[in-house]
C-alpha cells in the first residue's frame, strides 16, 4: 500500500518510519530543502510531565496582561481576522480546570510506549544524543510551584513519580540553582535528546527502506472525487515550474503549523495555527539534567557540547521572523535561576520555529474531514517529540485496521 505524507518534520518522519517498518511504500513531501523549523529548534524534551494543555484556568487573563510586555513569555498579535477570533474564543472556552485535566489525561493515555520507541530507534542504528536524567521544574515564586501541583494526582497515577523539592532541597538536587529559586518538582523518568540529530537519523532510516523524499516541494492542491483523494499536486517551493502530481492509496497531512492552510486544499477546515517559539545555544553548563525555568517559561537543555535555551509563545502569522527583545528575554532568563550566570558577551544567533497549536491544546489525529483515504496528524503544540512516536503508532494502526484506537478518540479532528 502506498502513502503520501505531506510534511517532513518529526511528526511526518516518525509516521514514515512506522509505515516503512510495516513494508508500506511511502513518499514524504516537504516544502523545506533542509531540516529546520519547530522540529529542529525545539527543546528536545520527552516529557509526559509537561503534557498539560496550554489553555487552562487564568490563561486568558494572564495572556492579556502579558500583551503589555514585549518581552513576556506569551504574546498574541491582535487581529480581526474571523478565523483568528474564532480560534481565540474557542481557546477561552477551554481555559477551565476540568478541560485541562481531561486533556492531560488524554495526552498521558496516548503516550503509551513512547519512551520505548526512542530506545527502539537506537536499536535500529539511529544515532542521536539522548539523556535519561529526568526533568527538574524550578520556580522563584512559591505560588507558581503550588499551581504546578494541581494535577499531582494525575502524574502519580501515570507512574511519573513527581518529587516536590522546597527551599534548599532543590539546591541539594541541583547545586547550580541560585537562592532565588523557592522550590521545584523533579520527575525522574523524563528524557532529553537532540531533535535535529533525531530528525536526520529518521530521514536516513526511512530513505534506506526505500521511501521517496521530495524536499523543496510544496503542495499546491489536491483532486478529491467523492470521499477520496485521487491526487496531490506539488510545485517547487519557490513557485517555479516543475511540480508533479502524486497518486497514492492514502494521504496523510502532517504539515505542522501549516496544516490549517493546507487542509483547505482538501476541502477541510482545521483550526491549527502557529505559535512561534525561539531557541538559542550557548556554551555547555554542567546541569544535572533538563531544567524548566517555570516562572519565565524557558526550557534549558544541557547537551554534551552546548546548552540550549528555548522559550516564548507568540501567536501571529506563518513567519519565522525574530524579535530581538523576545530572544534577549530568553537569553537573560537563566540569570535569576542559576548561580554566576551571565549571558555570553556575543549573543548567539537565535532561531525560531512555528509550533502547531489548536484551540483546546490537543493534537488532531485521525481522518481528514469526511475523506476515506486521507488522514491528519498535527497540532502537537510543544509536545511533538514527546507525543510523536505514540501518534505514529496509533495512526498507523488506524490506517491498517480501519477502526480508530480508543487512545485517539480525544484527538479526533471531527471534534471541531
Amino acid at each position: 500500500m502506498s502513502t503520501v505524507i505531506v510534511g517532513g518534520g518529526l511528526i511526518g518522519l516518525m509516521l514514515a518510519e512506522r509505515l516503512t517498518r510495516e513494508g508500506r511504500e511511502v513518499t514524504v513531501v516537504d516544502a523545506r530543502h533542509a531540516p529546520g523549523g519547530a522540529s529542529e529548534v525545539n527543546a528536545g524534551w520527552v516529557v509526559p510531565a509537561l503534557s498539560v494543555p496550554v489553555p487552562g484556568p487564568g490563561a486568558v487573563r494572564q495572556a492579556l496582561g502579558w500583551m503589555l510586555r514585549p518581552d513576556s513569555p506569551l504574546y498574541i498579535r491582535p487581529s480581526v481576522e474571523p478565523e483568528f477570533l474564532r480560534f481565540m474564543l474557542h481557546m477561552w472556552r477551554h481555559s477551565t480546570a476540568h478541560a485541562q485535566r481531561l486533556g492531560l489525561e488524554a495526552h498521558l493515555g496516548l503516550m503509551g510506549a513512547s519512551m520505548a520507541a526512542f530506545d527502539e530507534y537506537r536499536k535500529q542504528g539511529m544515532e542521536f544524543e539522548m539523556h535519561a536524567a529526568g526533568l527538574l521544574l524550578t520556580f522563584t515564586d512559591p505560588a507558581h510551584l503550588e499551581e504546578q501541583l494541581a494535577y499531582r494526582d494525575v502524574f502519580e497515577a501515570a507512574g511519573l513519580e513527581p518529587r516536590v523539592l522546597r527551599g534548599d532541597e532543590v539546591r541539594m538536587h541541583e547545586p547550580l540553582l541560585s537562592d532565588a529559586v523557592a522550590g521545584g518538582v523533579y520527575f525522574p523518568h523524563e528524557r532529553h535528546l537532540d531533535p535535529g540529530a533525531l530528525m536526520r537519523a529518521l530521514r536516513s532510516a526511512v530513505a534506506a527502506r526505500g521511501a521517496r523524499m521530495l524536499t523543496g516541494c510544496r503542495v499546491t492542491g489536491a483532486d478529491v472525487r467523492g470521499d477520496r483523494v485521487t491526487a496531490v499536486h506539488t510545485a517547487d517551493a519557490t513557485g517555479a515550474a516543475g511540480g508533479t502530481s502524486l497518486r497514492a492509496e492514502t494521504v496523510v497531512l502532517a504539515a505542522g503549523a501549516h496544516t490549517g492552510v493546507l487542509a483547505r486544499e482538501f476541502g477541510v477546515r482545521l483550526p491549527v495555527r502557529p505559535g512561534k517559539g525561539y531557541m538559542l545555544q550557548t556554551d555547555p553548563l554542567p546541569l544535572r539534567g533538563a531544567t524548566y525555568l517555570g516562572d519565565a517559561k524557558v526550557a534549558v537543555t544541557p547537551f554534551r557540547e552546548r546548552l540550549r535555551l528555548a522559550g516564548t509563545m507568540e501567536f501571529g502569522g506563518l513567519d519565522e521572523n525574530i524579535s530581538p527583545v523576545r530572544s534577549e528575554a530568553v537569553l537573560r532568563a537563566p540569570g535569576r535561576y542559576f548561580r554566576d550566570w551571565t549571558p555570553p558577551a556575543t549573543a548567539p544567533a537565535p532561531a525560531a520555529g512555528l509550533r502547531p497549536m489548536t484551540p483546546d491544546g490537543l493534537p488532531v489525529i485521525g481522518r481528514l474531514g469526511g475523506l476515506s483515504n486521507a488522514f491528519v496528524t498535527s497540532g502537537h503544540s510543544m509536545l511533538g517529540v514527546t507525543l510523536g512516536p505514540a501518534s505514529a503508532e496509533a495512526l498507523a494502526e488506524f490506517m491498517r485496521e480501519g477502526a480508530m484506537p480508543d487512545a485517539l478518540r480525544p484527538f479526533d479532528p471531527a471534534r471541531f
